[in-house]
């Protein structure tokens, strides 16, 4: 079977004096979602660069959102096969 799917990842940035929080939101067949946060903080002895606070959190939700998924395709294959399942990345 050859399919294709696109899958969109949002990113929600919020920033507050000197923590940035970021949630990745994935949004799956079905409408099951799968959320990542990810949480920078500034030094305040930092020059203040909110770009900076914004991809740190972003790729620290992008980084939990991915090891989540991973956990669900692990429960996944455990399901259908009936056997531990251990994923090398």
């Amino acid at each position: 079977m050859i399919a294709t799917e696109e899958w969109s990842v949002t990113i929600h940035i919020d920033e507050r004096e000197d923590r940035t929080h970021a949630e990745a939101r994935l949004r799956r067949r079905g409408g099951e979602e799968i959320r990542g946060n990810g949480l920078a903080r500034r030094n305040p002895h930092d020059v203040n660069v909110p770009e900076i606070g914004a991809e740190l959190a972003a790729a620290r939700a992008l980084s939990q959102l991915s090891h989540q998924l991973l956990d669900v395709s692990i429960a996944d294959v455990e399901r259908s096969t009936g056997q531990p399942a251990h994923f090398h990345s």
